[in-house]
């Protein structure tokens, strides 16, 4: 189906052109003064200068050639030029039916749909998640769902930090409290344990103590230095140790990002890149590209049009080691050879845009990619604490993922304490409810913007919160389990007085396939969070309202069920787009 609101803008750039002025001043929005009419179209302004005529001349020209008058209710030309528009309850009742019999609530499939990676930008391994990576894995994730809806071919990567210095720092750390340990001894020739020498725990102590000597002891970093550069040189028994450090904590990235209801299709490495950086680098020198620049091997990717300073992309450091510039080129390269995306989406702080315009100009200016291929950064801001700085635990230190999540958790219990539930249903509803308000805590604002995490007004269940949205949803699943089955079976109808309330949730109802296309055209989740906010808000207006299950008027009474039912359908989709789910009851 078409969004309601192009389907207006059809009619009416068809009636500027019957009118004999350009169609394109015939786009129509939303108004923002709900109090006067529905949609607004300001073409008429915007075109008086261009045809030297009044704007109140041309707007009721364009209302002498409007042809379609089944749409309008009401359409006006009001001073000094506006044209104000309200769509006929029968027009947009037959939209709703519409909506009402298709199952994917009238969203069209992308034609033709678009091979998508995203890159979570994920944490490096060895070290427990902490709040730091709930945006990348939140926002995301939304995106991937929504994406995926429209019809698109989604690859969702994980792409994990596990070759960089902190591995090396692991290796070194491990030698000198387990130094006889056979992947130490270089001549040893038999198979390495199949069990890792080592927990999730130990990992979690090794990896900070090691960090720790690093700072304060020079001998001790350079031996880091030297066992990565071991590592990504092959060295045997540094390879098992990192392949037992890869398991032991993908295994434990997968059971808390299973609590954030978050997956993906890869598990990539920043390693698997590994293998596609010495042809890469030998084509961008063959393709004369690359350059010495103080020794390292450079990529200029300044522009003519550039109004700030643009540095080169550097390829290798002066002593031929390779950056995070190269294994993130290179994986562009392995991503192209497996899936030959359309569009790449990168998700990483906001502060990392500089770094991230370097690495998709080169990748343009050396023809990793064709010039077709989109890509981008969606820069996300802090996740703060009440005082404005980055969420901090009470004693000062980065607080992990799993622990917020139960902090969360335990604030929804405690509000939902006085429930006559049982204590197991309390625990598995808080834990839903508590993920939900987590997630649109974070996912209703917008993702370049820093936020406040306050958990007292995100586990609300009043304004515009996760638990709200729950709360509204279940209102609905309340009502329609008290009604028949018959009542059930009804359809949206318009042959009754529709009052102020329903006709507001009607209109609001009609605007999901906009809220989620807009979401997926803009990588903004906090687009679709704003929808569905004030989508509850139309639905508990109309609850509160009337009196639907001893509504006397049979037909009215089947016509506003099958509206909560599609109200409630949109609800659902949009959460599990966002990426939560609602209980029975709360």
């Amino acid at each position: 189906m078409k969004k309601l609101i192009d389907l207006i803008s059809d009619e009416i750039r068809a009636a500027f052109g019957a009118a004999g002025y350009d169609t394109s001043y015939g786009q129509t929005a939303v108004s923002n003064r709900p109090d006067l009419c529905q949609f607004q179209c300001n073409g008429a302004l915007a075109a008086a200068k261009a045809y030297k005529k009044a704007p109140i001349m041309i707007a009721n020209d364009v209302l002498a050639n409007i042809k379609n008058k089944e749409m309008f209710g009401m359409i006006e030309a009001v001073m000094p030029g506006f044209i104000n528009i309200k769509v006929s309850e029968k027009y947009l009742n037959d939209y709703l039916v519409k909506m009402y019999e298709d199952e994917r609530l009238g969203v069209p499939k992308a034609d033709p749909p678009k091979k998508i990676v995203i890159d979570y930008g994920g944490p490096n391994v060895a070290k427990p998640l902490h709040v730091g990576h709930l945006r990348s894995a939140v926002i995301g994730e939304s995106i991937k769902r929504i994406l995926r809806f429209e019809g698109n071919d989604v690859v969702g990567d994980a792409h994990l930090g596990d070759w960089g210095l902190q591995i090396g720092l692991i290796i070194t750390e491990l030698k000198e409290r387990k130094p006889d340990l056979p992947y130490f001894d270089e001549g040893f020739e038999g198979e390495y344990p199949d069990e890792a020498p080592f927990t999730m725990s130990e990992l979690e102590d090794i990896y900070p103590a090691a960090n720790g000597k690093s700072k304060e002891d020079e001998a001790f970093k350079e031996a880091a230095r030297h066992a990565t550069f071991e590592l990504q040189n092959g060295r045997r028994g540094y390879r098992a140790l990192w392949k037992h450090i890869m398991e032991v904590s993908v295994a434990d990235l997968v059971k808390n990002y299973e609590k954030l209801n978050v997956s993906f299709d890869v598990w990539g490495k920043e390693s698997d890149a590994q293998p596609y950086i010495s042809d890469m680098v030998q084509g961008m020198k063959d393709g004369g590209f690359a350059h010495i620049s103080d020794g390292a091997l450079v990529v200029d990717v300044k522009e003519e049009s550039d109004t700030k300073e643009m540095p080169p992309c550097m390829i290798l450091k002066s002593d031929g080691a390779t950056l995070y510039n190269t294994t993130d080129l290179a994986t562009i390269v392995e991503r192209v050879e497996k899936y030959n995306p359309d569009y790449f989406v990168y998700l990483a702080d906001v502060r990392q845009s500089l770094y991230f315009e370097q690495v998709f100009r080169c990748a343009r200016k050396t023809g990793l990619v064709k010039p077709d291929v989109k890509m981008t950064h969606l820069g996300f801001g802090t996740m703060n604490g009440k005082d404005g700085k980055a969420f901090k635990t009470r004693t000062g230190g980065v607080m992990r993922l799993e622990y917020l999540i139960n902090d969360v958790t335990e604030e929804v219990k405690r509000k939902m304490s006085d429930r006559d539930m049982s204590e197991d249903e309390i625990e598995k509803i808080a834990a839903m409810v508590g993920l939900a308000a987590i997630k649109y805590g974070d996912l209703s604002n917008q993702p370049t913007k820093d936020y406040i995490f306050d958990i007292d007004r995100f586990t609300s269940f009043e304004g515009n919160t996760g638990p709200y949205i729950l709360y509204t949803m279940v209102r609905i699943k309340s009502i329609l389990a008290r009604c028949s089955e018959t009542d059930k079976n009804g359809t949206i109808s318009d042959q009754y007085e529709i009052g102020a309330e329903e006709g507001e949730l009607r209109l609001k109802a009609s605007g999901f396939i906009d809220a989620v296309l807009l979401a997926g055209e803009d990588l903004a989740p906090n687009k679709l969070c704003q929808y569905i906010y004030e989508l509850s808000n139309a639905l508990n207006a109309f609850y509160h309202a009337n009196h639907i299950l001893t509504e006397e008027n049979e037909k009215k009474k089947a016509s506003w069920i099958a509206l909560l039912i599609l109200t409630l359908r949109i609800l659902e989709k949009g959460i599990g787009l966002l990426g939560f789910e609602a209980p029975d009851r709360m």
